[in-house]
């Protein structure tokens, strides 16, 4: 991640296994979600640190957004498939 203003590097999300196809930041700018291969990785934009993986589908996911209250995430794959999240439910740090 940059900071567009000055191009600093602020952090660098270096656990993905293949190139990252999308990206969302939730409603609080607090995390970043990244479509990785078939996984969705969630990152906390301050620290780097990897918060959760979501796996679910069997192709790439090339879609990711969140809801306003930043509580759901939708993903859409080359799968054809359209899921959707209830990040409430998840227990970060895994």
């Amino acid at each position: 991640m940059w900071k567009s203003e000055t191009r600093e590097l602020l952090q660098t999300l270096a656990d993905h296994t293949q190139n990252v196809a999308s990206v969302a930041f939730s409603p609080d700018g607090g995390t970043l979600a990244c479509g990785n291969d078939d996984t969705i990785h969630l990152w906390d934009v301050q620290t780097g640190e990897r918060l959760h993986t979501l796996k679910g589908h069997t192709d790439v996911v090339d879609s990711l957004a969140y809801s306003p209250d930043g509580e759901r995430l939708v993903s859409g794959s080359y799968d054809g498939t359209v899921l959707l999240w209830d990040l409430t439910a998840l227990t970060f740090n895994q």
